[in-house]
């Protein structure tokens, strides 16, 4: 039976010109972020199942690659249940494993301690445009430190980051999980409801205020409740021309004693700290929509939208109970994740080109090439490469003017061929 060609289904092989852009991009991230005091870590790609499935994931756990048992541990006689037959999951994101890492190592970092992780993640999701089941992942932490400098920090190293890679005009979209609530209480929903709401919630970009009521309803939420809670977004149109703070304010001013102050100063502080220091053209936008997946986020939460492009390409926020699930000791912890994929398709479909590439010159040697003359040429090329210079070495294709076309598209600019009678 002959072998397939193609890969898994959700998972792409990546040729060099792609990854010259991912080997660049992964290079300006690193070295962005080091400026800001991040540094690298590396986590093993399988966690412990019990650590992928603790209830903290929300959907993701629903699309976890789950691993058999090896050995005389798996007995598929016996299995009763899938616990019987599973141990272990490739990671779904890098959160989980940091917090791992961290509970394992918090005697050996600083504190607090500012982590930086890049890595491939899987997830059995539906395949589309720009989605992956394997996919990188580009993560700055910082634990240990309760204070809203966290968040500013992840914010700035964040967007400067995504300005030295050429972005501009996109939004950071900031909320806070305890102005969910606070919205959600101010409406009469029960405290037993509010994730469901704010599922709704987090869809209403999609299905718009009449297709979130009609979910809500349906659900069975009083019909009060339900207006009462959808007026808090029915002039979303007009806030848009409105700045982050003039937003903030107008909300806190209609949740009044249901929303803690310590929470609107907290939010204030981070706008207008990033606005003031800012080095990226974005913007500011205080969205009292956004969600965030992930159940295990416990205050600010934030998004890089990129309008011009119709998406999201990245978010986070503070998630100060996860590292407690290990410990049985709560650890401030904020963090930012970058889409890297999706950095990496919006550069290609721009036509970016990588700067400051060296001049990359091709040898092109005729096949019967005799010994002597090869040791001359090869001698040639390192002495050059020692220089600084890209030099390729490689035989002679008996179609040249293909072979040299393929080689331009990979970034060669300068031929040199080499016969072994050089009148040719």
């Amino acid at each position: 039976m002959a072998l397939s060609k193609k890969p898994v289904t959700g998972m792409k092989d990546i040729l060099p010109a792609e990854m010259q852009i991912r080997d660049y991009a992964t290079r300006v991230i690193r070295d962005t972020y080091a400026e800001f005091g991040f540094t690298s870590i590396e986590t093993p790609c399988v966690e412990n199942i019990e650590n992928l499935s603790n209830k903290q994931g929300g959907e993701n756990e629903k699309l976890i690659f789950k691993i058999l048992k090896r050995g005389e541990k798996l007995n598929l006689s016996s299995a009763e249940s899938e616990s019987d037959l599973v141990d272990s999951g490739l990671r779904y994101d890098l959160t989980v494993p940091l917090a791992r890492f961290y509970a394992n190592h918090a005697n050996e970092l600083p504190s607090p301690f500012k982590a930086l992780q890049m890595g491939n993640v899987w997830r059995a999701d539906r395949p589309q445009r720009g989605r992956y089941r394997q996919f990188k992942q580009c993560d700055i932490d910082i634990l240990g430190e309760p204070s809203n400098l966290a968040e500013i920090e992840l914010i700035l190293a964040t967007t400067t980051t995504l300005g030295r890679l050429g972005f501009q005009y996109f939004q950071i979209r900031i909320n806070e999980r305890r102005i969910l609530k606070a919205m959600a209480a101010y409406s009469g929903f029960e405290e037993k409801d509010y994730e469901n709401v704010f599922i709704t919630l987090d869809k209403m970009d999609k299905i718009g205020i009449s297709g979130a009521e009609s979910e809500l309803l349906e659900s069975g939420y009083a019909k009060e409740s339900v207006e009462k809670y959808l007026t808090l977004f029915r002039n979303r149109e007009e806030e848009k021309e409105s700045t982050a703070k003039e937003s903030l304010f107008r909300l806190a001013d209609a949740l009044g004693a249901y929303l803690e102050e310590e929470v609107k100063v907290n939010l204030l502080e981070i706008i207008d700290s990033v606005q003031a220091t800012q080095s990226a053209d974005f913007t500011m936008v205080f969205d009292p929509t956004l969600v965030r997946g992930m159940s295990y986020y416990t205050g600010t939460i934030f998004e890089v939208a990129m309008p011009e492009f119709g998406g999201s390409c990245g978010g986070g926020g503070r998630y100060d109970g996860m590292i407690g699930k290990f410990t049985g000791r709560d650890v401030p912890a904020c963090g930012f994740s970058i889409g890297f994929e999706r950095i990496i398709l919006l550069l290609m479909e721009s036509g970016f080109q990588v700067p400051g590439q060296p001049a990359k010159t091709a040898y092109l040697l005729e096949k019967d090439l005799p010994g002597e003359e090869l040791s001359k040429v090869i001698a040639q090329a390192q002495k050059e490469r020692n220089e600084g210079k890209q030099i390729l070495v490689v035989r002679m294709n008996k179609n040249k003017k293909f072979q040299k076309e393929q080689l331009m598209k990979e970034g060669y600019t300068d031929f040199r061929e080499f016969y072994k009678n050089p009148l040719k």
